[in-house]
């Protein structure tokens, strides 16, 4: 039993020896140093960003035009009904129905001012005729004052002089009334006109807007205007329209029927890098959904102001990449991934990024001869740089710190006061820039308190002539 006990623990110190030396091996194997060479070629330098389908060109399917009149008063008009996205129609095939709750609403109260008006120019008709009835009564009673008078004053030929003044005075007092009256009845009856006119005015308008309305629920039921692919169209917030969502006046789209033959691809580029970006510029166009097919596209867009989108930190611009296929494949809003080819170079050397070291002051890498090798760097994309001075095609570096790197023999010190040099402009650069830029914000800070001054109502105070 003691013996077996023994064996036991030899096994167990052989095997924590051999998990030793394993350990150490593999440590030794991990830290071996990796070596890298030179290469020279094609260099390209690549903004990356994400962005959406979208066609270049469509036809908006709107609803009723009539919705401008206003006469038609309606606001927001909701969705009721509306064909999923993405189905094929033919023009006037059914597209979409529209709530015409508020518009009845607007309908019943249209007919009851209509019934009002037209009961308004029935009494002013009735009135209108039972005054100048009177007025006509009463012009004819005093046109036969005026013939008895007349015939009192020829009768008072026999009579004495005072009594022939005096059936001459009643017949002037009767013709003067009479002409008193007729001219009242001409004023009467033109006022009674003008009241009529009024109301038929007022009648012609409210039938007029119930005509509109009547025609604009006829046009509640929405067709398609061309043949096409329904696809729902993105509000100002992002978000799509769809059943449920409102349309107005100013704002009538509903859905839309995009021209496939022509896509763009709608990105984002943060403030970073879109001093890099430009019209023109070539893009490779990937797409999420068919990861086996390429496109290319070109820049024909490119914001003058950022935005700050949702859930973002820092502000983006805006970049529009017409895609040069036609794909029956393609689709709006499906995702893109596309790679703005901002710079690129024919035959130049470079070399991975964790293979350099040092500052911009004084940049370098250690070559596996022993050598520490200052360099001249160029541009850079997400994994290698150029190198413009210092290196040749094929020359073998480390791609990490060497162990014994403080032995290295330090080579190229010529190239030192060429990288202050390019710091140096650098900083002028930058120093420029910060100084146009502030120029520019001083000249927006004159324009704005000059607008203040010239708006009414803020003038300044004249000073008196004593002051």
């Amino acid at each position: 039993m003691k013996k077996k006990k023994v064996q036991i623990s030899l096994g167990a110190g052989i095997l924590a020896v051999l998990i030793f030396w394993w350990i150490i091996a593999s440590s030794g194997s991990a830290n071996v140093e990796q070596v890298v060479r030179v290469q020279r070629g094609p260099f390209e330098i690549i903004v990356a960003t994400t962005g959406e389908l979208k066609a270049q060109s469509m036809e908006r399917i709107n609803g009723p035009e009539g919705l401008r009149a206003r006469s038609i008063r309606l606001q927001d008009i909701k969705i009721q009904d509306l064909v999923p996205e993405g189905k094929i129609v033919k023009k006037g095939d059914y597209v979409a129905t529209l709530d015409r709750t508020a518009a009845d609403t607007r309908k019943k109260d249209l007919e009851d001012e209509v019934e009002k008006v037209r009961a308004q120019l029935e009494r002013t008709l009735l009135d209108t005729s039972l005054n100048l009835r009177g007025i006509r009564n009463n012009l004819a009673n005093l046109k036969f004052d005026m013939e008895e008078k007349q015939i009192a004053l020829e009768q008072s030929i026999y009579e004495p002089p005072a009594t022939q003044r005096q059936a001459k005075n009643n017949l002037e007092r009767a013709d003067r009334a009479y002409e008193q009256e007729l001219q009242n009845y001409t004023l009467k009856e033109a006022q009674a006109e003008g009241q009529i006119k009024d109301v038929r005015i007022n009648l012609y308008q409210k039938e007029r807007e119930l005509k509109e309305l009547l025609n604009v629920l006829d046009q509640f039921v929405i067709h398609a205007p061309k043949d096409g692919m329904v696809i729902y169209y993105r509000e100002w917030s992002g978000e799509k329209r769809k059943v449920g969502s409102s349309i107005s006046p100013w704002d009538m789209v509903i859905a839309t029927l995009p021209d496939l033959s022509v896509m763009e691809s709608k990105t984002y580029v943060n403030e970073i890098d879109i001093s890099k970006i430009e019209k023109g510029q070539v893009v490779r166009v990937g797409v999420d959904a068919f990861p086996e097919k390429q496109y290319t596209g070109v820049i024909t867009e490119v914001a003058n102001t950022g935005e700050q989108l949702k859930n973002a930190d820092a502000k983006v611009f805006e970049v529009i990449v017409r895609v040069n296929e036609s794909d029956p494949i393609l689709r709006p809003s499906m995702t893109t991934s596309n790679k703005i080819i901002t710079a690129a170079f024919d035959n130049v050397p470079y070399v991975p990024l964790e293979a350099l070291f040092g500052t911009d002051t004084l940049m370098y890498v250690y070559r596996t001869n022993g050598v520490k090798q200052v360099v001249v760097p160029g541009e850079m994309n997400d994994n290698f740089r150029i190198i413009e001075q210092g290196l040749q095609e094929g020359d073998q570096i480390y791609l990490s710190l060497p162990k014994d790197a403080g032995t290295f023999k330090l080579a190229g010190a010529e190239y030192i006061e060429i990288l202050k040099q390019r710091v140096q402009e650098k900083k002028e650069a930058e120093e420029k820039q910060k100084k146009a830029t502030e120029e520019e914000e001083e000249k927006k800070k004159e324009m704005m308190r000059q607008m203040r001054e010239r708006m009414p109502g803020q003038e300044r105070p004249r000073r008196r002539n004593n002051e």
